[in-house]
């Protein structure tokens, strides 16, 4: 059976090739059109899972996507984006100008079955961990400190958290050697004591640790890892309040044979790419949309259907939809103190500066963690751990022990209001929009 699939792998890979040599992709790059934005253009044969391959390559450049207009009728895809930089200015760079042509154009490979399986590739200098389990005060701390004990090395990180979950992917090199961990009995022991301290005192929700000499796309895969645990779901009494959630709406088109989904929420970095990614998770395909995030909120619309082209058949299926996509929003949220450490790398590192944190009562609601050329580069976002307005006092304290120039705060503390919590691991969302739904156009129906 698995040599079959592999075959059939192969087959996919060849037959898509053919279609690119006969339909290359086309992308044009204009910066003469809008006066405040690139504005860029991608056309391409069209298959399930394209319109995320090309929102991928912006979002991996840091490029703010300010608008969007989607069409993937029939065999044919187009794709218009108007970016900008982080500072709101034209992408001018051409080294960047000349990234975005090669990564888009008739030579890019991101048509693979190997992206479309998580971009899961062969790297031999770290080992890859992937965590998901119960979240609590001080668990990054707990999972830092078993790394460092068995002499591993933290050098990359991406930790969120959300609905009392927590998951996280973690690339670690041997304390000795600098590489990745190959012993067996090293890696069994590392994933037994982890999976024990994610399990915690939670025996009604399992804890997972999965080890790899492979790294997949972080972002992605974190989407992909608190989807299959089931984050979105709430329980009576848990997460946001109805008038704090994004306002996600699906609707019928009554003549179109297309489910509408509409989002509207308070805009920030990477919205576009974890909503995209969601829907294509979930195996819908996107076949017209409107992005607008000019403002402070975003603005969100698609025409979708299943991958077996129906629309969303049932009301249960219209709710899933709407959860998926208030977790994936709701996930990267930046709830809490931003906190900025840049220092030389060191065995140990990160489970230092989380232990202080853990001491002061201080949570990491989200963490990146980056090592470049034997610097230390990590974000922290911290919180109190009883659910209280995050007190200057410690924050200056805390800074006095690791170092103030190591450890700098970004953004005011003064301006973190007190979020309400029934429990120390939730972290609550606050600044998100309602929409009016598009039912008040004509064009769609309520689901019934």
């Amino acid at each position: 059976m698995a040599t079959v699939s592999y075959s059939q792998n192969i087959m996919d890979d060849e037959y898509e090739k053919f279609i690119r040599r006969m339909n290359p992709p086309r992308v044009v790059i204009d910066n003469e059109s809008c006066k405040n934005a690139t504005i860029i253009q991608v056309d391409s044969a069209n298959k399930h899972g394209i319109l995320l391959e090309v929102v991928l390559v912006l979002t991996d450049l840091n490029l703010v996507i300010t608008k969007a207009y989607i069409s993937s009728d029939g065999g044919w895809f187009m794709d218009v984006f108007n970016v900008t930089n982080q500072e709101g200015n034209k992408i001018t760079d051409e080294a960047m100008l000349d990234y975005i042509m090669k990564s888009l154009g008739p030579d890019s490979c991101f048509a693979s079955s190997m992206r479309r399986s998580v971009g899961v590739t062969a790297g031999m200098d770290h080992t890859s961990i992937e965590l998901i389990g119960s979240d609590r005060p001080g668990l990054l701390s707990e999972v830092s400190a078993v790394l460092t004990n068995l002499k591993c090395n933290v050098v990359n990180a991406e930790v969120w958290t959300h609905n009392t979950r927590a998951a996280a992917i973690m690339q670690v090199t041997d304390e000795e050697h600098g590489g990745a961990i190959t012993d067996p009995e090293r890696l069994s022991t590392m994933k037994q004591l982890l999976c024990n301290v994610l399990r915690g005192s939670n025996k009604l929700r399992d804890a997972k640790t999965i080890v790899s000499d492979g790294v997949s796309h972080t972002e992605r895969r974190l989407h992909q890892l608190m989807f299959a645990d089931r984050d979105y779901e709430r329980t009576t009494g848990e997460g946001l309040d109805d008038k704090d959630r994004p306002n996600v709406n699906v609707v019928n088109w009554q003549d179109k044979d297309y489910s509408v989904v509409t989002i509207k929420c308070k805009d920030r970095p990477k919205l576009l790419f974890d909503t995209i990614c969601t829907l294509t998770d979930m195996q819908y395909v996107v076949f017209h949309g409107n992005v607008d995030a000019e403002g402070p909120q975003a603005h969100q619309e698609y025409c979708i259907r299943h991958v077996d082209g129906s629309p969303v058949k049932s009301d249960a299926e219209r709710q899933r939809v709407i959860q998926c996509l208030e977790a994936a929003i709701e996930r990267r949220v930046s709830e809490g103190l931003k906190l900025e450490l840049c220092t030389t790398d060191r065995v140990g590192l990160l489970s230092d500066v989380t232990r202080i944190f853990r001491e002061n009562s201080l949570t990491v609601t989200r963490a990146e963690v980056t090592t470049r050329a034997g610097k230390a580069l990590n974000i922290f976002y911290v919180r109190d751990s009883s659910g209280y307005p995050v007190d200057a006092k410690i924050i200056e304290s805390v800074r006095q022990t690791i170092g103030q120039t190591i450890l700098r705060v970004k953004g005011n503390i003064e301006e973190l209001n007190p979020v309400p919590q029934e429990s120390p691991t939730r972290f609550l969302f606050g600044g998100l929009f309602k929409s009016r739904s598009f039912c008040n156009f004509g064009l769609v129906r309520s689901y019934s």
